[in-house]
């Protein structure tokens, strides 16, 4: 049984896989062109995302802007793992919840739970959950160790891991910086799924074993070098 939810904030928005909520949908129709129009996205590698069925989408994090391109360039609805504080917020917490993003309290193992649970709920469903293994943006430029719940969430539903590489993020806007810069060139490099292999293996070494891999797979996308240590949350 899933614990409930430590506030009403971070109750757990499940988006409706086949075709995203109605927010999602009105937000990547009214933003793709304008988006399109000021910066020059490349995409690479999309035959590797299945045309349906679930799919877990692991990404590197340099950016606040790296949800918006992975959105724009991603066929179908995605179903983002975001901070708990986005959804604390009276900016930002309508646009969340309208566009079916899931909150996550970092720190928290009972959010954590919470959370991947109402991802499994996207995935049984056949959606796209979108998650940033690192858990934080890197503010160092280096891609960091990964957290196992993307592991975790493809071993209890069976879902495909498809890893990103997203290349100029940064570029448009830095973690401290509030507002995006225009006419930058982003790429965003779709890689080949993987499965969470069913090696006879402790779930816990499986599952740091098939994050290793998913993020060494991140770093030859992306391009960034790759230090075995988990990024340092902000202060």
């Amino acid at each position: 049984m899933t614990r409930p939810p430590e506030s009403p904030h971070d109750a757990p928005t499940v988006a409706v896989p086949s075709r995203g909520p109605v927010g999602y949908r009105l937000a990547k129709a009214v933003l793709s062109r304008p988006l399109r129009a000021v910066y020059r996205v490349r995409v690479e590698g999309l035959d590797h995302l299945p045309d349906n069925g679930p799919v877990i989408l692991v990404a590197n994090h340099r950016s606040f802007m790296d949800s918006i391109f992975l959105a724009l360039t991603t066929p179908r609805p995605i179903a983002f793992l975001a901070k708990a504080e986005y959804f604390e917020s009276r900016l930002t917490r309508w646009l969340f919840r309208l566009t079916g993003q899931i909150p996550l309290r970092r720190g928290s193992p009972a959010g954590a739970r919470d959370a991947l649970a109402a991802g499994a709920s996207v995935l049984d469903e056949g959606g796209i959950v979108g998650i940033y293994p690192e858990g934080t943006r890197s503010r160092d430029g280096k891609l960091h160790r990964g957290n196992r719940g993307p592991a975790r969430l493809a071993r209890t539903t069976g879902a495909p891991i498809v890893p990103v590489g997203l290349i100029g993020t940064d570029a448009v806007q830095q973690p401290d910086e509030r507002v995006p810069h225009p006419f930058r060139t982003v790429t965003v490099r779709f890689g080949q799924a993987r499965r969470v292999s069913e090696a006879d293996e402790s779930d816990a070494a499986l599952l740091r074993v098939t994050t290793d891999v998913v993020m060494h797979d991140i770093a030859e996308l992306c391009g960034q070098q790759y230090d075995d240590h988990y990024a340092k949350a902000p202060t």
